[in-house]
């Protein structure tokens, strides 16, 4: 049965309408905001926004942890008519500063203490509210929107992902992803409204985001948190009774070592997983430790939002495949001409249908390499995304993940471009050039190396003090090694092939 090409989709916004009035729709410590209080929130945070933006079109970014703010933004921001563009908390000044100034953001609410991190940085444009006034905003009394009407290809984020070279990029998302994003995930996972969603992943992510917003599709309680150890996620998970865990592999690997009450690990019915792929040992301990959860691996990409699940009565024979589409999801496996490859050869992952994106921000050139027009194949048609993954599919329509077409460097469940590493390792003066890489890591999935061939006089101690304050830990090489001279190709440029096969790891 084919799919409706054109599946119908609300304004994002209300999502906020989805459960019933008096159910538990966020719990932040102590705090229950109902379904009812949500809506209402939402209405006026969005009235203070557009004031604060001064017309519908205009980018509001937030910048902080997991706030009740930073929970409604996706919503009150759609529903003013403005463009969200949520900001990764773990990135430094600079980083943020890019982002602010690519996407042209109007205004940016966060604290005081991450705003003087900007300095002259900050863009002119750009005016910064305190977090706290936009949650006064949302507890006041005064009249808020009601919910939009706005269509479903009218743009509701830009969420800003790394890119192979260069700095990150951002990616239009409109209303229809958004919802049909939502609605699929609710779906597959089976998510209902006695449901409570423990969500650990940072909210500027389109996997971390998800989480509330499939939550609030089926009508159930998201419990956003920040945490520091392992222990605080299991904490959490007995203090909200949740039902559901999204995490990334080197999360889970911390989890299963952890110690778990075993009435509180059979609280979990579900655990999904993306950022990396999950191993057959990894999975076997996820089932040992929460006997009563169904595993969920999957596949996605920031352009598509979501690709592929494994459903879990797949898990135990097919640990490694990828699984099949997502509802609302067109996969196919392309040969170089477009072409559909046959069963066990190897091809490029397209994905077809209404979760794909609309380009990059203001980045034509990059948006014509990913998004394309899409197979003859398709019964979608319209524009593709080209992912640059290589995947096979078996016999019974399973993928399985073959090989990454570029230098992406997927460590702790978040993509990494090496030049951008590379440029922050430069900028710091004590080196003319540098080459970053991933090496697999048991823990990590990948970790970052630095080669650098540095100046006379140059302070190895210095370099990795600049690396600390400039980026973020995440993106923190877990190895520098100085060279005098790096292999260059034919054409002058480095050979990052040979460096990298050049490189070992120390003992």
């Amino acid at each position: 049965m084919t799919e409706n090409p054109n599946p119908p989709s609300r304004p994002i916004d209300h999502l906020a309408l989805c459960g019933a009035a008096g159910a538990p729709a966020l719990l932040i410590g102590d705090r229950v905001t109902t379904y009812a209080e949500l809506d209402a929130g939402v209405g006026r945070l969005a009235a203070w926004l557009l004031e604060m933006a001064g017309a519908p079109g205009e980018r509001v970014a937030s910048w902080s942890a997991k706030t009740r703010l930073a929970c409604l933004m996706p919503l009150a921001a759609a529903r003013a008519g403005l463009i969200h563009v949520p900001v990764n908390p773990l990135l430094k000044g600079a980083q943020v500063a890019h982002i602010l100034a690519d996407s042209g953001a109007k205004l940016l609410i966060t604290n005081a203490a991450r705003a003087d991190t900007l300095g002259g940085d900050l863009p002119e444009a750009c005016a910064v509210q305190e977090l706290k006034v936009a949650e006064e905003v949302i507890d006041s009394v005064g009249q808020g929107l009601p919910p939009s009407g706005a269509g479903p290809d009218d743009l509701a984020a830009i969420l800003y992902t790394s890119g192979s070279t260069g700095r990150p990029k951002g990616v239009m998302l409109s209303h229809a992803n958004l919802w049909l994003g939502a609605e699929s995930v609710a779906s597959y996972l089976k998510i209902a409204p006695d449901d409570r969603v423990l969500g650990v992943l940072p909210l500027s992510f389109d996997y971390g985001q998800n989480q509330l917003l499939s939550t609030w599709h089926a009508g159930g309680a998201v419990a956003p948190l920040d945490y520091l150890t392992p222990r605080d996620v299991v904490k959490a998970v007995a203090r909200h009774r949740a039902t559901t865990l999204a995490g990334v592999p080197p999360l889970w690997v911390q989890l299963v070592e952890s110690d778990w009450p075993a009435e509180v690990a059979a609280h979990l019915k579900r655990l999904t997983n993306s950022g990396g792929a999950l191993t057959p040992s990894l999975i076997d301990a996820m089932r040992t430790t929460f006997p009563n959860a169904a595993i969920y691996p999957m596949y996605g990409l920031t352009e598509a939002f979501r690709s592929t699940f494994l459903d879990p009565k797949f898990v135990a024979d097919h640990p490694t495949s990828m699984g099949r589409a997502i509802p609302h999801a067109e996969i196919l496996v392309c040969r170089a001409d477009g072409t559909i490859t046959a069963d066990e050869e190897p091809g490029e992952l397209v994905h077809c249908g209404p979760l794909v994106a609309q380009g990059y921000w203001r980045d034509p050139a990059r948006t014509a390499e990913r998004f394309r027009p899409a197979p003859r194949a398709s019964h979608y048609g319209g524009t593709a995304v080209w992912s640059g993954d290589t995947v096979r599919r078996d016999a019974n329509h399973l993928l399985y993940f073959v090989g990454r077409d570029d230098a992406m460097i997927k460590t702790a469940g978040n993509r990494v471009s090496p030049t951008e590493v590379e440029d922050v390792a430069v900028a710091s003066g004590e080196i003319f050039e540098a080459v970053a890489f991933g090496v697999p890591d048991a823990r990590l999935g990948a970790a970052i190396v630095l080669i650098v061939r540095g100046k006379a006089g140059a302070d190895p101690e210095a370099l990795a003090a600049h690396m600390k304050q400039n980026l973020p830990n995440f993106m923190q090489p877990q190895a520098i090694e100085w060279r005098a001279e790096l292999p260059r190709g034919p054409n002058g440029k480095l050979d990052r092939v040979a460096i990298a096969a050049e490189w070992k790891a120390p003992s």
